[in-house]
Parts: C-alpha cells; sequence; structure tokens
C-alpha cells in the first residue's frame, strides 16, 4: 500500500490521517529531548451504561482482502475503548452520521487490529494519529504507509467538523477513496481539516490522556530513539439507545 501523506489539507503531514491520509502542512518543531519509555496505566472505569462486545479473533488479524459487510445494529449506539501506554480514551462513534466508517472500524476493532500499534505521528496542537500496522515492524520507514488491505470513500457533512479538541477522524493518502485503517485525535481546533476528512466521533472521557501521549514523528531523524506510546487494547463499547 502507498505510503500516506497524512493530513492532506492540504499541507503535507506525513501518513497523518488514516489508511492512507495525507497529513497537513507544517509541522511543528519536534521536541529536542528524548522520551522515556511508556509504563502501561491502569484503565478508567468505562461510561456508565456501556457494556464490551466481545471479540470475534483469539488473535489480532491485520489483513483483509475486501471491506467489511455491514454489521451495526440500529438499536446500539456505539462507542471506543482505547486502552494506551499513557491511559483510556473513550471516543463515541457516530454511526448513523457516518455508517460505512463506523462500520469498518468497529469490524477492525473487533478483530484486534490495533493491539499493539504505536502513535507514529503525534504534533502537538495539531493530532495524534495511529493505526498503521507497519508499526509493528522495526522499520520505522515503513510508518505511516500501512493499512488494512482495503479502502473505503469519504462521509463528509456539514454539521461535523474538526472545530475543537478531540475530535476523531479518518486519515487518507490524496484519493478521497483511500481511507482504510489509520485515524486521527485533533489536540487542538484544526480548520484547516474541515471538508476534507471523514469525521467519525469524538472524545467522552480521557481529553487529559491525549496531551500525555509522547509527541513523535516517524518521518525525522531525530525522533528515531524516542519510544512511541501504543494501543494496548482497543474494545468496541455499546449501549441501547
Amino acid at each position: 500500500m502507498k505510503k500516506q501523506t497524512a493530513l492532506l489539507p492540504f499541507l503535507v503531514l506525513g501518513t497523518l490521517i488514516g489508511s492512507s491520509v495525507a497529513q497537513q502542512s507544517a509541522t511543528p518543531p519536534a521536541p529536542s529531548s528524548k522520551a522515556a519509555p511508556s509504563s502501561v496505566v491502569k484503565p478508567a472505569a468505562l461510561p456508565a451504561g456501556f457494556r464490551e462486545l466481545p471479540f470475534l479473533v483469539a488473535s489480532p488479524v491485520r489483513t483483509f482482502k475486501t471491506a467489511p459487510k455491514m454489521q451495526l445494529d440500529k438499536k446500539l449506539d456505539y462507542a471506543v475503548a482505547m486502552d494506551t501506554s499513557k491511559g483510556r480514551i473513550v471516543l463515541d462513534l457516530y454511526e448513523s452520521d457516518t455508517p460505512t466508517t463506523v462500520n469498518s472500524f468497529v469490524w477492525l476493532v473487533r478483530n484486534r487490529y490495533y493491539e499493539g500499534i504505536s502513535f507514529h505521528r503525534v504534533i502537538d496542537k495539531f493530532v495524534v494519529q495511529g493505526g498503521d500496522s507497519n508499526t509493528l515492524k522495526p522499520d520505522k520507514a515503513t510508518w505511516g504507509g500501512g493499512g488494512p488491505g482495503y479502502e473505503f470513500g469519504l462521509e463528509l457533512r456539514k454539521k461535523l467538523n474538526f472545530d475543537t479538541k478531540g475530535i476523531l477522524g479518518m486519515a487518507r493518502s490524496g484519493s478521497p477513496d483511500s481511507n482504510g485503517s489509520q485515524f486521527y485525535i485533533t489536540l487542538d481546533p484544526v480548520s484547516s481539516l474541515n471538508n476534507n476528512y471523514t469525521v467519525f466521533g469524538k472524545v467522552i472521557q480521557g481529553l487529559d490522556v491525549l496531551d500525555k501521549i509522547t509527541k513523535f514523528d516517524s518521518s525525522k531523524p531525530e525522533d528515531a530513539a524516542k519510544t512511541p506510546d501504543k494501543m494496548t487494547k482497543v474494545t468496541i463499547i455499546v449501549k441501547n439507545k
């Protein structure tokens, strides 16, 4: 799969947004100090009323031949509990507004795709990006170019934009049909991304955890010695509507 340049709106950030999202323009200077290895933090409790959906497999599946068939239950409200090396982030998913995107994300999570994957691009006041299974490999030159083996198109909605911190978006490369597994969460309002990338969720718990994720850019030689944070466990949680 071709390397994603990250948020494209259009500055190139490196694979910033999703399985193929191009990244935004100018990148803030990378921190000069070396980050210490991350230690796993005990997850916070789930939001009231939510329950976990079981995984579909015993061990992670990283490659798929085709995009999943629609599996969402219209009677359920979907969210995701993302346990990271810095704590738990819970995000509400917009299954009614962006069903194709949420359906794919739910499928990948339930197949344990994201377990152990690092946040390969974390830019201050911009985004935390992850979802590339290439980060499981030692060659950081490949980080930012991976995906699940299938791609799908944009789901743009006028009422959904990157107007605040904690917005969940799909990353892609130059093509609008190149969404895959990579996603990002905004660290600040980023209006330049509006109408260019699919918004499919929002942080409802753990905004403080976002700020703790180690600033890291796999495309920068000066960050090579850093240890990026990762997703330790990702689970779909639901409640009745």
